[in-house]
């Protein structure tokens, strides 16, 4: 077994996660890491192996569209480390029309949300095993803009939408998150294993890359230093390693200044919670995805 705290950060081969998994190799952490791309994850390993030369990187390859996919990668993880000291679900998606996996899920719905929380449900044994390990969610503000909500119809709706409705979907999938948070803290009190989720900010990373103005908007920002993703890494960082945040759980909290925020309602409704994550394992159930 590794002498360094093992963490798991998904969608690392770009943006936030990338920079998260640089800023946790300085501080000496056994790196595991999620990508699709051969050449992507190669690439990262380089950039990180620059900062921090003596860094043990393992990667695991998947589509976190595809259940089964996270699935795997998580029995391939369990079955590598008895023990998993932070599991960081950073990986996210805003898509600008709608798409459906081969599974027959909105791909938003899958990358954002149910990837999150089936990786997490197949980790959960190595994270308690941890004694005090810690779960981080990336969310995001944008969960205030999810228009209604529908359940369990939310979750496999497939229905068509504009770029500009793009946004209401977007904001759904990132209140699930912290819905999910909740309710995952509540489950894990007494294991040592705290759930938190984060708003990381306005960032210029790759998540709006489907915009055909995308590189010119992203040079504008950065001009004008809009949008600084290192902001968002740092809060992440934060919340993996900081010994303020011990023992903390079941919180949000923002970019910046690492302060708790009371999420937009049904949030921060435990009722609300409890229905969603029941909702969702059973749906994954039924699927085949999870005993």
């Amino acid at each position: 077994m590794s002498a360094y705290p093992i963490v798991v950060i998904t969608g690392a081969t770009s943006g936030l996660g990338q920079l998260v998994a640089i800023e946790l190799a300085k501080r000496g952490t056994h790196l595991v890491l999620t990508a699709r791309s051969k050449d992507r994850a190669e690439m990262t390993r380089k950039m990180i192996k620059d900062f921090a030369p003596e860094t043990e990187i393992d990667f695991f390859f998947g589509d976190l569209s595809l259940m089964e996919d996270v699935k795997r990668v998580g029995n391939e993880i369990k079955a590598v480390y008895s023990k998993v000291d932070a599991l960081v679900n950073n990986a996210g998606l805003h898509a600008f029309e709608q798409r459906i996996t081969s599974e027959g899920f909105a791909e938003m719905i899958a990358v954002n949300y149910l990837a999150p929380w089936l990786l997490t449900y197949t980790l959960q044994q190595s994270l308690v095993k941890s004694g005090n390990a810690r779960i981080i969610n990336v969310a995001s503000e944008a969960s205030r803009n999810h228009g209604e909500l529908k359940l369990p119809e939310d979750l496999t709706n497939t229905s068509t939408f504009t770029a500009r409705g793009s946004s209401m979907l977007y904001g759904k999938t990132k209140l699930f998150e912290i819905m999910f948070t909740g309710e995952l803290a509540r489950q894990l009190s007494g294991t040592g294993v705290t759930v938190n989720a984060l708003n990381p900010g306005f960032n210029v990373t790759g998540l709006g890359r489907e915009l055909w103005f995308a590189s010119i908007l992203e040079c504008i920002l950065k001009f004008l230093h809009i949008g600084d993703p290192r902001k968002g890494a740092d809060i992440i960082t934060r919340l993996v390693v900081e010994p303020q945040y011990d023992g903390m759980t079941g919180g949000y909290f923002n970019v910046g200044t690492g302060t708790p925020i009371v999420p937009v309602y049904p949030g921060g409704d435990i009722t609300m919670q409890n229905k969603l994550w029941n909702l969702t394992k059973e749906l994954l159930q039924q699927r085949g995805f999870i005993l």
